[in-house]
């Protein structure tokens, strides 16, 4: 056998050996990228749920030390869909986002200094803009008002 036959076949060696290590990388790197990307959305969607539940808590909160008749009104942004809910016994506004990665909910919350109402679009059916307009009537003592339109 000549060199030039034990260097070519010694190149083919290299380049099959090469070509499985990229099937193997292959094989290993795309289900976890997928899997990256679903939970990278799931993140962003907890993240949106939880600056727009927070945003609401903190207007409740202004209209609460303003007092009675006070009205306050701020755009906040859902990326899915979901219920508003006040949990009485944590003083909360809560939303359950659905994760899909494991196919669970993980409630987002966040305290509010008396008890709120939902009225208007909600449940949270689309993924837009909402003006939430955040009301504590003059006569009532116990319980403010959110309303959520889409704008």
């Amino acid at each position: 056998m000549d060199t030039m036959d034990v260097k070519g076949q010694a190149s083919v060696e290299y380049l099959l050996l090469a070509l499985v290590f990229l099937i193997i990388i292959g094989t290993v790197s795309v289900p976890l990228i997928g899997n990256t990307i679903i939970n990278s959305e799931d993140v962003s969607h907890s993240s949106d749920a939880s600056a727009a539940i927070n945003s609401i808590a903190n207007a409740v909160g202004v209209v609460y030390s303003n007092g009675p008749g006070a009205v306050r009104t701020i755009n906040v942004y859902f990326s899915r869909g979901g219920t508003l809910d006040y949990n009485s016994a944590n003083s909360t506004i809560e939303m359950p986002v659905n994760l899909t990665s494991t196919g669970t909910n993980k409630v987002i919350d966040a305290n509010v200094p008396i008890a709120v109402n939902f009225n208007g679009t909600n449940p949270v059916s689309n993924t837009t803009n909402y003006n939430a307009t955040v009301t504590w009537p003059v006569g009532t003592s116990n319980i403010i008002y959110v309303a959520l339109t889409p704008s």
